[in-house]
């Protein structure tokens, strides 16, 4: 009873360390980052961080993270295989001025890493890597691995990443206010920021995962790969994943709810797709 009213005490001091945020939070405007597309994305965004700061952390992440890989070895190992990725690539990122113009000027990059994980994820600014495991333990179709590099790409447009990273921002200016206010100790604070972190935050990554999902789609979709074929690619996604945890326990939506939700939203944008197709 002692802990539970403990994890209590921190839940209710972390809630007020948020409000306590709230007036710092209130001269920032709604951010616009992409257009709504044909799947109808508009949820409003709050940043506290700038693209270019974002986007020059991610160029400096991008290039250690591939020196690295170089240094080990396991960068760009199957030329095939990088000339694929680049390929599909290429066509999603011209797809992807539909979403956001400045998109065009952006300094993409793509690599293949070597590893086990399925895997594959694209950094703020378009710096993105798909790893040998994806390919070789799903062996996805092109309209397979455009499906999960759209995905990823989304994320990118959309700015997930700055806003995770403003929403961090936020939570912690709310809980440096509180620690000073109550003299909570440092160990105390780490236990209320994990708190913050699972309670306020994760939730919000199924709204990210769903809306690059659907952005994912229409990228495909527009660069001429069949939408449909994500809903495939998560059906072998799910083959891999035995054991997967409740919906509600994971930030990730439940493999049923994105197929279901991919399957709407695939058929919503089969127009694009058919006019791509036709070199519309």
């Amino acid at each position: 009873m002692q802990h539970d009213a403990f994890v209590g005490r921190l839940k209710a001091l972390s809630t007020l360390g948020l409000l306590l945020a709230v007036p710092l939070l209130a001269g920032c405007q709604s951010t616009p980052t992409t257009q709504s597309g044909a799947v109808g994305v508009e949820r409003q965004q709050t940043m506290l961080v700038s693209s270019e700061d974002v986007n020059r952390s991610a160029a400096q992440a991008y290039r250690q993270e591939m020196a690295a890989a170089a240094r080990a070895g396991r960068l760009n190992r199957d030329p095939r295989q990088v000339a694929r990725v680049r390929a599909v690539a290429a066509r999603l990122i011209s797809a992807s001025i539909a979403f956001r113009a400045d998109a065009r000027g952006w300094a993409w990059e793509s690599n293949v890493l070597s590893s086990k994980e399925v895997n594959a994820w694209c950094m703020p600014g378009g710096k993105m890597a798909v790893y040998t495991g994806l390919i070789e333990r799903l062996k996805p179709t092109d309209a397979e691995l455009a499906a999960i590099m759209g995905h990823e790409i989304a994320h990118a447009l959309r700015e997930h990443g700055r806003e995770r990273a403003s929403q961090a921002m936020a939570a912690s200016i709310g809980l440096s206010i509180l620690g000073a206010a109550t003299g909570m100790s440092s160990g105390a604070m780490d236990l209320s920021a994990i708190i913050v972190d699972v309670t306020v935050m994760k939730p919000n990554s199924r709204a990210f995962e769903t809306e690059a999902d659907r952005v994912g789609v229409e990228l495909a979709a527009r660069a001429g790969y069949d939408p449909r074929a994500a809903i495939s690619l998560w059906q072998k996604m799910g083959a891999l994943g035995e054991g997967q945890p409740p919906q509600f326990l994971s930030t990730h939506p439940s493999y049923e709810t994105r197929i279901a939700d991919l399957r709407v939203y695939a058929q919503r944008v089969m127009p694009l797709y058919e006019r791509a197709r036709r070199g519309g």
